[in-house]
């Protein structure tokens, strides 16, 4: 079987995050990346199928060079091998490009299974897995809390607000995972060592038979016209009780704010 977990470089939540101003497009060169946590999960997933039979998983990602560290993560958790799509001209995609760009990797590699996190932690749209599904004309089963694979049937339970339902498909389809999937490993040494050893490939829009016009900015479907930085806080009030009268003016507080 052959995996493939479509893996995102997205900006440190800790950092500094911050908008190009030619463009208000998110700044992915100029700060701090890692792996978007929720796509662990989606990492996660794939190695326990793997480790569970006969598999090899790859870790897709599209994104500037840094996105590489993506990949990088994904070999030291175990995957197998990685692919880069780095193109100047990608730079500023929305989802259906994005989306455009990972069905013609995906059908490049001739993945069996495709998984994907159940949205990325920058732009947190979750649409992309319904789109590749869509582009790729494969079923889709999304958003899993716990994911059985038996044979060619990949069975899933997504959680709703009053219930749970089970859904299932067969092989191949494209699989999202939610944040309650697994516990996602954290990499070993030997893993980490072991990743260096590993293939990455880097493919150009080209090698996907793509043009620059079909993605980029120029295509884009949505624009960010403006972008305002957050007002910094203010300080916040603080209740003193000296004269003993600390717990009425904390009541006070709280119900004139409608906390209470």
């Amino acid at each position: 079987m052959k995996i493939v977990v479509c893996a995102k470089f997205v900006p440190d939540a800790t950092a500094d995050r911050r908008f190009r101003s030619e463009d208000n497009t998110v700044d992915r060169a100029g700060v701090d990346g890692l792996l978007s946590e929720l796509d662990e999960y989606a990492v996660e997933t794939a190695l326990t199928v793997k480790e569970a039979g006969d598999a090899e998983v790859t870790v897709l990602t599209v994104g500037p060079e840094q996105a590489s560290d993506a990949v990088k993560k994904g070999l030291q958790m175990g995957a197998d091998a990685g692919v880069h799509v780095l193109d100047d001209a990608i730079h500023g995609s929305d989802a259906v490009a994005t989306s455009l760009v990972l069905a013609k990797a995906l059908a490049k590699l001739e993945a069996d299974l495709v998984v994907f996190g159940m949205s990325s932690t920058d732009g947190g749209m979750g649409v992309v897995p319904a789109m590749v599904s869509e582009r790729l004309g494969l079923p889709a089963v999304t958003l899993g809390s716990e994911v059985t694979v038996d044979g060619q049937t990949v069975r899933i339970r997504r959680d709703g607000d009053t219930a749970s339902d089970t859904v299932e498909g067969t092989l191949p389809l494209v699989l999202s995972v939610s944040d309650q999937a697994n516990e996602p490993r954290y990499p070993s040494f030997k893993g980490i060592m072991a990743a260096k050893k590993k293939p990455v490939e880097t493919w150009s829009l080209a090698d996907l038979e793509l043009t620059p016009e079909q993605v980029g900015g120029s295509s884009a479907w949505t624009e960010v016209v403006e972008v305002t930085a957050r007002p910094a806080r203010t300080a916040g009030t603080i209740v003193t009780d000296e004269d003993g009268n600390g717990a009425t003016e904390l009541v006070e507080f709280l119900s004139t704010n409608k906390f209470l």
